[in-house]
């Protein structure tokens, strides 16, 4: 098998960020042309210099899981950094909201007795789900020597994202339903512009939570 054939069976068997994928690729390609580019200087032909190369390097299916564990580990590093930075920031951001919005003429005295309890656990949801995303940031960053099982890390930020969306979203609802906000203010340009950011954090977030689980699945 010549060095391109190779290389092409290599990236079809992996999975994971574009990115860092392709800085593998490549590296497997550098590393594999420097392997032959030495043997044809020892007088092999090109094509046997690519085919002695190859097989030295190891078989496809030898090669890729130590591969794909790095690009696991990498999806779960990028989750786990947008998991620590996003919902902070969206709390910041709305509590701006909050802060600005003029309170004169808005109901807050008919809210339920038990607005102020679902609101507290809206923030300590989306703080603990940017807690952990640090966490394991950190682990799997600068603590990966220490770390066996990185595979578990990242999963279970996948399943992290996956329970907090839902309930971040059915605390929002229960909360903006009982508001007594004007019909306007969701016609408001912060607002407005409030409501796109976080909806563009929880669809990366939602992206980047299918793509670890799905690289964790046992088969």
């Amino acid at each position: 098998m010549l060095i391109d054939d190779y290389v092409a069976d290599l990236s079809r068997a992996l999975a994971g960020p574009a990115g860092p994928k392709r800085d593998l690729v490549v590296e497997a390609r550098d590393s594999l042309a420097d392997a032959a580019d030495a043997l044809e200087a020892e007088g092999f032909d090109r094509a046997e210099a690519e085919r002695l190369a190859v097989a030295e390097f190891g078989e496809v299916t030898e090669i890729a899981p130590g591969f794909q564990d790095e690009l696991t580990t990498a999806a779960g590093r990028r989750l786990a950094a947008l998991l620590f930075l996003s919902l902070p920031v969206s709390v910041l951001i709305w509590s701006a909201i909050w802060r600005l919005y003029p309170d004169s003429g808005t109901p807050w005295q008919d809210r339920p007795v038990w607005y102020g309890a679902v609101s507290r656990t809206l923030d300590y949801v989306q703080a603990g789900a940017g807690v952990y995303g640090g966490i394991a940031l950190l682990a799997l960053g600068r603590g990966m020597r220490w770390i066996r099982r990185p595979r578990t890390i990242t999963r279970s930020l996948g399943m992290t994202v996956m329970i907090a969306l839902p309930v971040c979203g059915l605390l929002s609802s229960a909360l903006t339903l009982t508001s007594g906000l004007p019909g306007e203010f969701d016609q408001m340009l912060p607002v407005a512009l409030a409501e796109l950011v976080t909806s563009a954090f929880w669809g990366l977030l939602l992206y980047g939570a299918t793509r670890c689980l799905r690289l964790t699945r046992t088969n």
